[in-house]
């Protein structure tokens, strides 16, 4: 089974209120996390869009971690310390694990007792683990581990979107369980709220496809010289692209052509996702 070692840090949030004290500021339903669960979870900016994107996960009794990208870990600390004032909860890095990532076979990598073992609930319908260890035996590279999310159409914060870019519906995050849209308020629950109840959310991370090489991850993607996305990750062919899909449906309808720079190329639904192009022309309005 593939194994890669990541550059993402474990931050540990415990202590008899650290479940209550989380609920309350970010994305995710945390009364619907499972045991052995890591889900997709970000916190919000009041204006609703993802300053931090991060897997959640519980480690034992009022014990959660947060595993984030290790360029993003201290930042995350300190947004934390700033939501905690008299919770009873202690936030910290947890320099000793690493984090990794094996996929493939559902009998669960082979790592040493001391490595969690969390089932990364974002991806379909490929069976992806989720290490926290003190040791990773990896034989996979980072890119084996993009060209994985670019099958299975899983985006993340850096490699494909710049954190304060992108609401959680941009990035699927409603698809996905990152978001719980039966639970309380958390920070920047409005805004969230009312793109799903009006279903106002164009944009989205789709499938790109092309006969040749794709151009490297924020070449813009264009139909008649108009902008309808940007590309994320690239793995040859292949990529993620986050796009209008009221512009590309207009596009696809009236046979004009989506380039990425100036090579052409298919953008796609992925097909776990639930969201549709709209069967109406798009608008003049911007996002």
């Amino acid at each position: 089974m593939p194994t890669v070692q990541l550059d993402r840090t474990v931050i540990e949030v415990a202590g008899p209120e650290a479940g209550h004290f989380l609920q309350n500021i970010v994305t995710a339903d945390l009364d619907r996390l499972g045991e052995g669960e890591a889900r997709a979870c970000a916190l919000l900016a009041p204006q609703g869009k993802i300053l931090f994107e991060f897997l959640v996960c519980r480690a034992g009794e009022n014990r959660l971690r947060l595993d984030v990208a290790a360029a993003a870990a201290d930042d995350l600390v300190k947004r934390l310390m700033l939501y905690r004032l008299r919770a009873k909860v202690t936030i910290s890095k947890q320099d000793q694990l690493l984090v990794g990532a094996a996929w493939e076979n559902d009998s669960g990598p082979s790592q040493t007792d001391s490595t969690a073992r969390l089932r990364d609930m974002r991806f379909v319908p490929v069976t992806v683990w989720r290490l926290h260890g003190a040791a990773i035996a990896a034989d996979a590279t980072v890119a084996d581990w993009d060209a994985l999310r670019v099958r299975c159409a899983v985006a993340e914060a850096g490699a494909d979107y710049a954190p304060g870019d992108a609401f959680p519906h941009d990035v699927l995050l409603d698809q996905n369980g990152g978001v719980g849209f039966q639970k309380g308020c958390y920070v920047g629950q409005e805004v969230v709220s009312r793109m799903q109840h009006r279903g106002t959310a164009r944009r989205r991370v789709l499938e790109a496809e092309a006969d040749a090489a794709l151009p490297p991850a924020g070449t813009g993607v264009t139909a008649g010289g108009k902008a309808v996305g940007q590309l994320g990750t690239v793995t040859g062919r292949h990529g993620l692209a986050i796009a209008r899909i009221d512009r590309v449906k207009d596009a696809l309808d009236a046979g004009t052509p989506l380039l990425a720079g100036d090579v052409p190329l298919r953008l796609s639904i992925p097909g776990w996702a639930t969201f549709r192009f709209p069967e109406a022309a798009a608008g003049a309005e911007d996002a």
